[in-house]
C-alpha cells in the first residue's frame, strides 16, 4: 500500500525518517521544518572552530564513560 501526501496532510503527526525516505510528502506543512530552521540557523550563526570544540567535547565525554555491556537475551 502506497500512500498519498493528500492522505497524510490529513494526519497530524507523520513519521518522517520513515514516509519520507524520497523525499518530503508534506512540504507545505513539513513537521521537521523547524528543525530544519534551527539547524540552519545554527550553521550561519557558530563558527567552524567552535563546532569542532562542540564535537571535540562530546567525543571526550562519550570516551571517559564506562563502557556499557549488552547481554544478548538467548532463547533457552
Amino acid at each position: 500500500m502506497e500512500t498519498t501526501s493528500i492522505e497524510l496532510n490529513n494526519s497530524p503527526e507523520i513519521d518522517c525518517a520513515t514516509a519520507c525516505i524520497n523525499g518530503c510528502l508534506q512540504p507545505n506543512n513539513c513537521p521537521g521544518q523547524q528543525h530544519v530552521s534551527a539547524a540552519a540557523s545554527f550553521i550561519d550563526n557558530v563558527s567552524i572552530d567552535k563546532m569542532h570544540e562542540i564535537a571535540e567535547e562530546a567525543r571526550r565525554k562519550k570516551l571517559s564513560e564506562p563502557p556499557q555491556w549488552v547481554i544478548p537475551d538467548w532463547n533457552e
